[in-house]
């Protein structure tokens, strides 16, 4: 009798702990809205170093699952880890490889990037149409609050600058356009990189800055977001990647540099040293071909009237152009007023090797120098170029 009942209580603990494990909610789980489509994805991936953060194809896809046709999804194989981890969810409707990430529209991007706490279930909601902009967490920890309120603010940003805006590049001033509005739209995430105290969003930002890679408009940036960290985390392997990353020999000639005193050859047949030729007050190193448009631009409605204005007041221009045919170089020089400046040019076009020198692939782009050669500031453009002269120069 007392056998027999000791085996019923057994059973009975056996059972319950199976329903107890049947019914264990999942450490990543949600509801996705307006699935129609039978067959959606979602996989969670994992960047492995800072370059794979907001990457296309980079990340490493540590899990995955199918959305139920009542919407509901649930991650099984979420990492054991002992340090919070960030992660990405990425929704794959249309047959797309795994890690495919959307990132040149943040309006209508496939993922969302979390950060994940081994023990922290997360409970997320969204749609199929726009994930990223729909994504929530139920109670969210502090640092996925941030992240996601990083997220409004580079929509935000993306809608004001940039969404449904269309240039023709081949036209000077609209070229010019698209840049500044680029700025502006960096511009937003830059500010929230600096200010915010947690450095996975900083990361994050620093990533939708440029998802290619390319912080040639604001190495500045790169080198503030490494002087910030490596003394907060000065161990973690993405700040000493990040670091690398802004070692002065991968960047453009930064604010607060000595211009490198470089030898350049001149239209003339001479040969300039830079230093030698440093204005009283202020110099413009000018960087510009005659087949740029938005170049020869400003070559006659901004450096001319500049040069005619404040080179006897202590101005300098030394303007070195990108250019293979030295008739084509004189030419334009002769017509747009700029042979009134140092005219300089290796005639090697884009292989220059003074651009090679101060690490710089992008024009039309200067650096503005006081009078010991020292970067003040640098690649201002149009009317904002001749109203700094002006606020300078008085």
């Amino acid at each position: 009798m007392r056998t027999s009942l000791i085996k019923k209580i057994i059973s009975l603990i056996l059972t319950s702990f199976t329903l107890i494990a049947c019914h264990t909610s999942s450490d990543i789980s949600g509801i996705l809205e307006g699935t129609q489509k039978e067959g959606a994805k979602i996989y969670l991936i994992q960047p492995e170093n800072l370059r794979d953060v907001a990457a296309s194809y980079f990340g490493k896809v540590i899990d995955s699952t199918i959305v139920k046709p009542n919407g509901t999804f649930e991650f099984l194989n979420v990492p054991k880890t002992k340090e919070p981890i960030l992660l990405e969810l990425a929704l794959q409707l249309s047959g797309k490889y795994p890690n495919y990430l959307q990132t040149d529209n943040p309006i209508k991007s496939n993922y969302m990037p979390i950060l994940w706490e081994t023990g922290k279930p997360l409970k997320i909601r969204s749609t199929s149409n726009n994930f990223q902009k729909d994504f929530s967490i139920e109670n969210p920890s502090k640092i996925n609050k941030v992240l996601l309120e990083l997220r409004n603010i580079n929509h935000k940003a993306y809608q004001i600058n940039l969404e449904r805006k269309h240039w023709d590049v081949k036209d000077g001033d609209q070229l010019m356009n698209k840049e500044h509005a680029i700025l502006q739209y960096q511009t937003e995430l830059i500010k929230f990189a600096d200010n915010t105290p947690y450095l996975i969003p900083a990361l994050v930002a620093l990533r939708w800055v440029n998802t290619a890679n390319d912080y040639e408009r604001v190495p500045e940036f790169l080198v503030n977001q490494c002087n910030k960290w490596k003394e907060q985390k000065p161990n973690n392997p993405w700040v000493k990647e990040l670091c690398k990353q802004s070692e002065p020999s991968n960047l453009p000639v930064l604010i607060g540099d000595v211009f490198p005193n470089i030898k350049l050859p001149l239209i003339t047949k001479d040969t300039l040293s830079i230093k030698n030729e440093l204005g009283s007050k202020l110099t413009i190193i000018d960087l510009w071909a005659s087949w740029c448009a938005p170049c020869r631009k400003e070559n006659r409605e901004v450096l001319v009237p500049i040069w005619n204005q404040y080179h006897n007041k202590g101005l300098q221009i030394i303007a070195y152009a990108l250019e293979s045919d030295a008739s084509a170089w004189k030419a334009a020089t002769d017509h747009d007023g700029a042979n009134r400046w140092f005219q300089a040019s290796d005639l090697k076009g884009d292989d220059a090797l003074f651009l090679k020198k101060i690490r710089v692939q992008t024009i039309p782009a200067n650096f503005i120098l006081d009078e010991n050669g020292v970067v003040i500031a640098k690649n201002i453009h149009r009317k904002a170029l001749t109203d700094w002269v002006e606020n300078y120069m008085k």
